[in-house]
């Protein structure tokens, strides 16, 4: 097959990869030309995608993948086109933000030609396949969804840092506008992928069709917004459990050893692409879902509530120098999309502290290209807060932070014994 795979990110490259892999040629079209040039040489253009490296530069050496900013050079003659361009959020209001993926959607419309399999797999508010993305390419290619071509919701359903693993353990979810592009739909997928034997699944692990775009965007959605409302419930155990003198921690892992509990674990803050985006996206088209809301709202005052610890355990936090430590928003991750850093960092300014970032993982420029004053181990400090659970976090000490008298861990990850003489303090424990 030629395949076209529209945006070559985080996703949308292991994804041209991955169907390259496969033995199909793969044109990439992205808007950024460095990208494109890195993409081109085989070279990675981001790190910390596990195999991505090496899979790419045997992709591109083999023929197989190259990348274009042209839609003219990659659309026509193409048998299936991905689209994994982004979808933002806004801040204040929670409303999507269509303008990057109505562009490409227009670009990818005026090159279209017929027998193409259209396949969105960016996470959208449902119903948006048929609402939006429908009359758009019909109106801007003059061709017909369902006779002259096919499109369908298909939802990623991977991290970042482990995406070729998760495209073979997670079933591949597609939801057509008939029955004739589901069956499109799944003859491609399974075509593209492969699948680890998943004897926990009710029923084989592969291409399930949901019957319907709209189930298949519900399906993403839901997956996710589950875990930011279990995320809340835990972090409301935890603050409760703290103020009365009880480790929610023992609590959860109680709790859990019965089979019908599934809680998870409280902490500073919720990160990343996925968790604090796609409530929202929910709440666009079903805003009465009021449990969503509330835990949304939940998660996004732990940190506020993280400094409060800290305030409460130091006092005033005026003109102390305080370590955030971790920039990004999960351990082990070179990735700040809704990380905590940034609230932690502003309720420590609005408190009066000087706040300043340790990551491993990024240099002093990378943090200041971000807004945050870089911190080296060994420079004096009054307290440190835990933002990210990154392994090496483990095994610091008081050494390491001069001067510190109080640690506040957002992640319940370092040992309490390591700190002798400085106030630990652990989120949901009292």
């Amino acid at each position: 097959m030629r395949i076209t795979v529209v945006a070559m990110g985080k996703i949308g490259l292991p994804l041209a990869v991955q169907f390259a892999s496969r033995g199909h040629e793969v044109i990439g079209v992205d808007v950024n030309q460095a990208v494109v040039d890195q993409v081109n040489a085989g070279t990675e253009p981001f790190p910390g995608e596990a195999d991505l490296d090496a899979k790419l530069a045997e992709e591109v050496a083999a023929g197989r993948l190259r990348a274009s900013t042209d839609y003219a050079d990659a659309v026509p003659g193409s048998d299936a086109v991905v689209v994994v361009v982004p979808l933002f959020v806004d801040d204040d209001t929670w409303e999507p933000d269509f303008g990057w993926m109505d562009s490409a959607t227009r670009s990818l419309a005026t090159h279209l030609t017929p027998g193409t399999l259209v396949s969105y797999e960016t996470t959208l508010p449902v119903g948006t396949t048929r609402t939006r993305w429908k009359p758009m390419i019909e109106e801007i290619s003059g061709l017909t969804e369902g006779e002259d071509f096919h499109l369908v919701f298909s939802p990623e359903r991977v991290l970042t840092g482990r995406v070729f693993t998760d495209l073979r353990r997670y079933p591949k979810l597609i939801g057509g506008l008939s029955e004739a592009g589901a069956r499109a739909a799944a003859a491609f997928y399974t075509d593209v992928l492969t699948f680890d034997d998943r004897p926990d699944l009710d029923r084989p692990n592969g291409v399930w069709d949901l019957g319907s775009s709209e189930a298949a965007e519900m399906a993403k959605l839901a997956e996710t917004t589950y875990r930011d409302v279990n995320i809340a419930l835990a972090n409301q155990f935890g603050t409760f459990a703290a103020a009365h003198g009880i480790d929610v921690h023992e609590v959860i892992a109680a709790s859990n050893s019965q089979p019908y509990s599934h809680i998870h674990r409280p902490g500073i803050a919720v990160g990343g692409h996925c968790i604090p985006v796609y409530p929202r996206l929910y709440l666009w088209t079903d805003p009465d879902a009021s449990v969503v809301r509330t835990a949304r709202e939940a998660n996004m005052a732990m940190p506020a509530y993280t400094v409060g610890l800290l305030t409460g355990a130091l006092g005033d936090l005026a003109g102390k120098t305080v370590v955030v430590l971790g920039a990004s928003y999960r351990g082990g991750v070179k990735e700040t999309a809704f990380s905590g850093v940034f609230p932690t960092v502003a309720a420590l300014t609005e408190a009066g502290a000087r706040a300043v970032v340790h990551d491993p993982m990024f240099t002093d420029e990378e943090l200041t290209a971000h807004g945050l004053d870089a911190y080296h181990l060994g420079e004096p400090a009054d307290a440190a807060i835990v933002q990210a659970d990154h392994r090496e976090y483990t095994e610091l000490g008081p050494s390491d932070l001069p001067g510190i008298q109080v640690l506040v861990d957002g992640r319940h990850l370092t040992d309490p014994a390591r700190w002798d003489g400085v106030r630990h303090l652990s989120i949901g424990v009292g």
